[in-house]
């Protein structure tokens, strides 16, 4: 199901993640749900859900890194 706020979102989002990253993982899960709604649309057997929170993980790991078990910028990393 689509998110409607950062609120919403898994604990395992929330409670681990910056809010722009938060912002970030919503607006792709968000989007992925609706692209994979088809199961054509998906290479493997797993559910529409499982596929989009893989899809918003993947695009938070794109601008954040963990760091001494926070996530940060990557770009305000060394």
């Amino acid at each position: 199901m689509p998110y409607a706020s950062n609120v919403d979102l898994p604990d395992s989002v929330t409670n681990n993640l910056p809010h722009h990253a938060q912002d970030i993982y919503k607006a792709t899960f968000n989007s992925a749900f609706e692209e994979y709604k088809k199961p054509s649309n998906r290479r493997t057997s797993e559910t529409r859900e499982q596929v989009s929170h893989k899809v918003a993980w993947a695009a938070v790991k794109q601008k954040y890194r963990k760091k001494d078990d926070k996530w940060v910028e990557k770009s305000k990393t060394p």
